[in-house]
C-alpha cells in the first residue's frame, strides 16, 4: 500500500451514491421481483465506470467501485453464502442512543427506506458460493481503471464481526462457531480481492458500533471479549495476503444521531491494532469523535502502521471547509508522522442503498473539500 511519502494521499471509506435506476433495480432484485439481469449487469458496470471516473475528477488518489453492485456493504454476502434464508422474525437490536431520546427516533425510523430485507438470518452451513459475482465486480473495476490515472485501487469486503452484527445465527451452537465459519467461507472473497491487484478493505463497524446495539447492556470486558473473537477470526481468514495490501475500516454508526453512548476509542484501539492490517479507518470529524485524535499522543501506533482519519463526515451536509481538513489532517501528521496518515472519510455515502443522507451532489462537493484540504496541509507539512 502506498503511503503518503511525498504529499497526503486522499482516499474514501468505500460506497458512494448509486444511480437511481439502478437503486430501483437493487430494490426489485432485493425483494425478489423478476428483474433483467443484462440490463442490471449493464447498469453495474455503466455506475462504476462513471464513479470512478468523479472519484479521479473529484481528486482522490486511492479509488473503488463505490459498492455499485451491493444493495449494502454488509448483508449482500447473504447471497454469496449458503446458509442464509428468510425467518419469521429477527433479532430487534436496541440502538442505546437512540433509546434515549425516543421522539428522534421515530422521527428516524419512519424516514428510513426499507432497503433491505428484514428477518434474515443464518439458518444452515456457511458454504462461499459468490465467485461469478465477486469475478463479475473485480471485472467492471479493472475496466472501469483503463485510461485513468489513480495511485491505487481498493475493493471492500465484509468482516466475519460484521457479518455476525447484521445477520443472526440461528444455526451454530455458539458464536465462536458462526464466526469461524463465516472466516472459512469469506477467506475466499478475501483471497481473490488480494489476487486481482487490489487492496482489500475489510469492513468492521462491529468493532465499534457493536457496544450500543449487541452490547448496549453488557459490561465493556464482555464487548472486548466479542470484539477480541472477532479480530482473531479476521486475521485467520486473511492469513494468506500480507499486511500491506489490506486496510480496516471500523465505525459507530453510520447515522446522525445522538451517539453519547458510544464506547470511546481508547477502549478499543488496542483491539482494533491487532488485525492484520497495516491501514486503519476510523471516524474523526464527527462531533462526537473528532477530539479522538489525541488517542494517539499515548497509544503508540505501530511501526507498520497507517491511518486513515475520516477527514468528512458523512452524515451531514455541511461541506467542510479545506482549511479544515487541513488543520484536522496537520494534528495528525504532527502525531504520527505525515507518510503514516492519508485523508479518508468518516464512513460512506451511501452504505445501504437508497439511504442517501447525504445529498448526492453534495456528497462529491465533500470529496472534493477533502482532496483540496489535503493540498493544504501538504504544502504546509512538505
Amino acid at each position: 500500500m502506498k503511503r503518503s511519502t511525498e504529499r497526503i494521499l486522499t482516499t474514501h471509506t468505500g460506497s458512494l451514491p448509486r444511480p437511481p435506476d439502478l437503486q430501483t433495480l437493487l430494490f426489485a432484485r432485493e425483494s425478489g421481483e423478476p428483474i433483467d439481469l443484462p440490463a442490471f449487469a449493464e447498469q453495474v458496470r455503466a455506475a462504476v465506470n462513471e464513479t470512478v471516473r468523479k472519484q479521479v475528477a473529484a481528486g482522490i488518489d486511492v479509488v473503488n467501485d463505490g459498492e455499485m453492485s451491493k444493495i449494502s456493504y454488509a448483508t449482500y454476502v447473504k447471497d454469496r453464502l449458503t446458509g442464509f434464508g428468510q425467518v419469521d422474525a429477527a433479532r430487534s437490536l436496541p440502538i442505546a442512543d437512540m433509546m434515549d431520546f425516543p421522539t428522534y427516533a421515530r422521527r428516524v425510523l419512519q424516514a428510513a427506506p426499507g432497503s433491505v430485507q428484514p428477518g434474515v438470518a443464518c439458518i444452515g452451513p456457511i458454504t462461499y458460493v459468490g465467485a461469478e459475482a465477486l469475478q463479475q465486480d473485480i471485472a467492471n473495476l479493472k475496466a472501469a481503471l483503463q485510461g485513468v490515472e489513480v495511485s491505487e485501487a481498493f475493493m471492500t469486503a465484509a468482516s466475519p464481526g460484521v457479518i455476525s452484527r447484521f445477520l443472526e445465527n440461528q444455526y451454530y451452537s455458539n458464536h465462536e462457531d458462526y464466526i469461524a465459519a463465516l472466516a472459512d467461507a469469506m477467506k475466499q472473497e478475501y483471497d481473490a480481492i488480494y489476487q486481482a491487484g487490489f487492496l482489500l478493505q475489510l469492513d468492521c463497524p462491529d468493532l465499534a458500533s457493536a457496544r450500543n446495539t449487541v452490547f448496549a447492556n453488557a459490561p465493556l470486558e464482555d464487548f472486548r471479549r466479542w470484539a477480541s473473537l472477532n479480530v482473531e477470526a479476521l486475521n485467520h481468514a486473511v492469513r494468506d495476503i500480507p499486511a500491506d495490501r489490506m486496510r480496516l475500516h471500523l465505525c459507530w454508526g453510520n447515522y446522525e444521531g445522538p451517539h453519547h453512548k458510544d464506547v470511546p476509542l481508547n477502549a478499543i484501539i488496542d483491539i482494533a491494532l491487532r488485525a492484520k492490517p497495516v491501514a486503519l479507518s476510523f471516524e474523526a470529524a464527527n462531533p462526537r469523535h473528532e477530539h479522538e485524535w489525541v488517542v494517539f499522543e499515548s497509544v503508540k501506533l505501530p511501526e507498520d502502521k497507517v491511518l486513515i482519519p475520516g477527514m468528512l463526515d458523512s452524515t451531514t451536509n455541511f461541506i467542510e471547509h479545506p482549511e479544515l481538513v487541513a488543520q484536522r489532517l496537520t494534528r495528525f501528521a504532527e502525531v504520527v508522522g505525515r507518510e503514516r496518515v492519508m485523508a479518508g472519510t468518516d464512513c460512506g455515502f451511501a452504505t445501504f442503498a437508497g439511504m442517501d443522507t447525504v445529498d448526492p451532489q453534495i456528497a462529491w462537493a465533500k470529496l472534493q473539500a477533502l482532496a483540496e484540504g489535503a493540498r493544504i496541509a501538504s504544502q504546509r507539512l512538505w
